[in-house]
C-alpha cells in the first residue's frame, strides 16, 4: 500500500494518496481499514459475515458498519477480469521467477502482450 501511484492525466507526478482503495472481502480488517483512514483514502471493502455477526453480538459497544459504496464496488469486476486474463500466461500464473523485479516484468509483458491482441478501438475508424 506504502508503494501506491495513481498515474495523472495530463502532466505531473503521480499522485500518493488514491481517492478510494475498493478491495474483496479478504482484506476486510481493522488494521487495513486504519491504515486507509490514517492517509485519508477511502476504503470500499465489504464487511465479513462473522465481523458483521461479531459487531451486532456487542450490541452498542460493536459500532457502526463500516461505510460501502456497492457501486464503486461494482467497478472491480474489471480489475478481476484482467487478473483472469493475465494469468492465461503460465509464468504468470505458477510465478516462475524468484525475484520480484522478474515477475514484474513478466506482468509488465503479458499486459503488454494482451493490450496488442485488443482489437481497435478508435471510434472514428467505425465511419464510413
Amino acid at each position: 500500500m506504502d508503494e501506491l501511484r495513481v498515474p495523472r492525466t495530463g502532466a505531473g507526478r503521480p499522485r500518493l494518496r488514491p481517492d478510494a482503495v475498493v478491495a474483496d472481502k479478504a482484506y476486510s480488517s481493522r488494521a487495513i481499514r486504519q491504515s486507509l483512514r490514517r492517509r485519508g483514502i477511502r476504503a470500499v471493502i465489504p464487511e465479513r459475515a462473522d465481523q458483521k455477526a461479531n459487531r451486532l453480538r456487542r450490541g452498542k459497544a460493536g459500532g457502526r458498519p463500516p461505510a460501502f459504496d456497492r457501486e464503486l464496488y461494482r467497478a472491480r469486476n474489471v480489475v478481476e477480469r484482467c487478473f483472469n486474463r493475465l494469468k492465461q500466461f503460465r509464468a504468470i500464473a505458477t510465478r516462475f521467477d524468484k525475484l520480484a523485479t522478474r515477475y514484474k516484468a513478466g506482468v509488465h509483458l503479458a499486459a503488454l502482450i494482451l493490450w496488442l491482441r485488443e482489437p481497435n478501438q478508435d471510434p472514428l475508424s467505425d465511419r464510413t
